[in-house]
């Protein structure tokens, strides 16, 4: 399936792209975002794209721009990524959080339990430990951990302690393994939605250090930024939306002094950011692409 860029439009827009400006992808996926970007772009301008993922940066080669640069790293590396370019500042950074429809629609990735594949899940398949692995030697506390805490499963004791009771008979390597597993410890799941779905998200986001990931982009991309640079962020669930709100939040208040501290206003604390907008997808691009129904667009802009 082909992967359908969300809030693609509200993203280029709040950008407030100039056509001579430097521009940051940090999640070029399979490069939507990047090719509409290039598109508002001037001959000066300039966009860096970002990837973790092997076949994206495969993907990517088929773009042949001289403004453009598409360099395979976490874009939690954005910092030393611009560095080691030469560049000082950069008028945008947007991020598309999570996993792409082409990720989950390769069974070989073993993200999702619709096709019968290794158990993987890694975003950068060049590098680090599959969930496969991890399962096989986590303790049944840490299993737990994972899955209540990024999946907000409330039956995370009983998943990791199937799960450890299986992996004691034989080896739990395959996504279809692992679903049958977790469907037969959940007693209940809202309509609509497979028993292992918390789970696999859960496990997927740990196994790719997501959320920390995230922590640690959006203070490199506030302090690659132009005064007046935008940052956008696109999320799909309440984890990561979360992050993203309250360093933006946190950015554009900081905290102030007890009263009556014999301070000028140049002593007082400034926001380092101001927030721009919070954006949902309308009911159009919903019934276009039922992705969008869980996105969430924040945009915050770098002041002075």
């Amino acid at each position: 399936m082909e992967h359908i860029p969300v809030l693609l439009a509200e993203a280029l827009d709040a950008l407030a792209v100039r056509p001579d400006g430097c521009y940051v992808d940090g999640t070029f996926g399979r490069g939507g975002h990047s090719r509409a970007l290039l598109a508002r772009l001037g001959p000066a301008g300039r966009l860096i794209a970002l990837d973790r993922d092997p076949t994206a940066i495969a993907a990517g080669q088929t773009i042949t721009d001289p403004r453009f640069t598409l360099v395979h790293a976490r874009f939690a590396e954005l910092g030393q990524v611009l560095e080691e370019l030469g560049v000082d500042a950069v008028d945008g950074v947007l991020l598309d959080i999570g996993v792409s429809s082409p990720q989950l629609d390769d069974a070989a990735r073993g993200m999702s339990f619709r096709q019968d594949a290794p158990l993987d899940m890694r975003m950068d398949t060049s590098r680090g430990e599959t969930v496969a692995q991890w399962l096989a030697r986590a303790e049944e506390a840490d299993i737990r951990e994972v899955i209540r805490d990024y999946g907000e499963e409330r039956f995370a004791s009983a998943i990791a302690k199937a799960i450890v009771a299986a992996r004691s008979e034989r080896p739990v390597n395959t996504t279809c393994e692992l679903a049958q597993i977790v469907a037969a410890a959940v007693r209940t799941r809202e309509a609509g939605q497979h028993p292992a779905t918390r789970s696999f998200q859960a496990l997927r986001i740990f196994i790719n250090k997501e959320l920390e990931e995230l922590s640690l982009v959006l203070p490199q991309a506030l302090a690659a930024l132009a005064s007046g640079g935008r940052l956008a962020v696109i999320s799909f669930h309440s984890l990561e939306d979360r992050i993203v709100k309250r360093f933006m939040v946190d950015q554009a208040t900081p905290p102030q002094p007890p009263r009556g501290l014999p301070l000028r206003a140049d002593q007082l604390p400034q926001p380092t950011m101001k927030l721009v907008a919070r954006i949902r997808a309308g009911a159009e691009e919903v019934l276009r692409n039922p992705r969008a129904r869980s996105a969430t667009l924040r945009v915050a802009e770098k002041v002075a």
